[in-house]
């Protein structure tokens, strides 16, 4: 696909990007939690998932996500050295920086992001958020937003995991503790 395809299609009237995060329990996911509690503001058509731990997010679930009609994937865990799974954050970094690679060939590098973003950090969650969300807003609609299913066929369509999965495992290799 091409960088220009990629780049999506014009901003429509009233669009907001759907950005889906996918967030440390122990770190991230309480920092967007303190985002909320404390009113940081942030564009509500973030999903928030929680995960235990960045590095539990497969290159599958990312370009699931984007295949689904997400305009933007953020990834947020721990702070280096501050991982409750003591290595995990550094396997995400080297897992995500490789899907990445796999996604620039695609055009599509630019829709993920991965951030450290601690308990603490709720007004910093909100400023990424706001951030990724103007930049995705750039690149505009993801062009390969699939068309809404309903459940049943949703529970179906599980094949599409392993679409190209190989390669990016391939990539990851050794690299990944």
């Amino acid at each position: 696909m091409s960088t220009e395809a990629a780049a999506g299609t014009p901003k429509s009237e009233g669009w907001e990007p759907n950005i889906l995060a996918f967030c440390c329990n122990w770190c991230s996911y309480a920092g967007a939690d303190l985002a909320g509690v404390s009113r940081f503001q942030y564009p509500p058509t973030v999903k928030v998932l929680r995960v235990m731990c960045s590095s539990r997010v497969e290159p599958a679930f990312i370009l699931k996500a984007l295949k689904d009609g997400a305009d933007g994937v953020l990834v947020a865990g721990c702070h280096i050295g501050d991982c409750h799974y003591i290595d995990g954050n550094k396997n995400a970094e080297v897992r995500i920086n490789n899907t990445k690679k796999a996604l620039e060939k695609l055009g599509f590098d630019k829709r993920l992001r991965l951030e450290w973003i601690s308990a603490s950090e709720g007004l910093r969650f909100s400023e990424v958020i706001r951030n990724f969300t103007e930049e995705i807003k750039k690149l505009g609609q993801n062009p390969v937003k699939k068309p809404q299913i309903n459940a049943d066929e949703r529970r179906l369509d599980t094949s599409d995991i392993s679409v190209n999965m190989r390669s990016i495992a391939n990539v990851q290799g050794s690299e990944v503790k």
